[in-house]
């Protein structure tokens, strides 16, 4: 819990739940009240920001800073998660729909993930860039079982590191795994990839485990160690299970 005094600057409208831009002691961050949060049907009632600091946690262990710092602290609507803001660079997009002869042009830095029309009836392609970066998160989304990894949910930072953001709807121990990031399906994982696997599980078994029981449910802790232990041994990246949506929408 911070010991500072958090105070909201904005509202951010278009989240789902209840989320404020704020200051924290001079630093901009966001906050995600407990109250705010809408109850959903397969999330237990006033979880989610417990699973964002979870995530960030995991994140942490991989030792890839996927997840910007959060934390659970103290606001003028009670608690709930807090998160340093992160300043995107507005030139550059790490997922993006574009003309499908640009996804499909040779030397084009895009991975296609799904092929749609747009509102005004024109074929689009939706893609992601090809970069270590990204394939950190999609190990990272598998790890913790993501089920909202939208196209907006991926902050491009100016010097070419990629954040992650909302982790509300994560943990849960059925298959949940929804994303926007699956432009690497059947290729093997590589040397950091596996090793990073390596030490969220050496990390559960000791002060990663311990600090995950104040957020997540034993399950749901032993669901996480299960799904390192099977990705680790089946070694790629993993397609859709074939049923549920395998993106989530909107997908920005």
């Amino acid at each position: 819990m911070s010991d500072g005094s958090l105070t909201i600057t904005a509202r951010i409208r278009e989240a789902s739940n209840a989320t404020f831009l704020a200051d924290l002691d001079g630093e901009a961050v966001v906050y995600k009240p407990i109250q705010g949060e809408r109850p959903l049907w397969d999330f237990p009632d006033g979880t989610l920001a417990g699973r964002e600091v979870a995530a960030h946690l995991v994140s942490e262990a991989f030792g890839w800073g996927i997840v910007p710092p959060t934390w659970l602290g103290d606001g003028p609507y009670g608690p709930g998660m807090v998160q340093r803001w992160q300043h995107v660079d507005p030139e550059q997009d790490a997922v993006d729909l574009v003309d499908p002869d640009a996804a499909e042009a040779d030397g084009s830095p895009w991975l296609p993930v799904l092929e749609a029309i747009d509102e005004h009836d024109r074929p689009v392609t939706l893609v992601h860039e090809d970069s270590e970066a990204l394939r950190r998160m999609a190990v990272f989304d598998v790890v913790v079982n993501n089920a909202d990894r939208k196209g907006g949910h991926v902050l491009a930072m100016p010097d070419g590191h990629r954040f992650g953001v909302d982790h509300g709807l994560t943990f849960h121990v059925e298959h949940k795994l929804r994303t926007v990031l699956w432009g690497w399906i059947g290729e093997p994982l590589g040397p950091d990839e596996l090793e990073g696997l390596d030490r969220v599980s050496e990390a559960l078994g000791g002060d990663l485990g311990d600090a995950l029981h104040d957020h997540l449910t034993p399950v749901e802790v032993d669901t996480v160690r299960a799904r390192c232990a099977a990705l680790r041994a089946v070694g790629v990246f993993p397609p859709p299970p074939g049923h549920g949506p395998a993106v989530p929408w909107p997908l920005f």
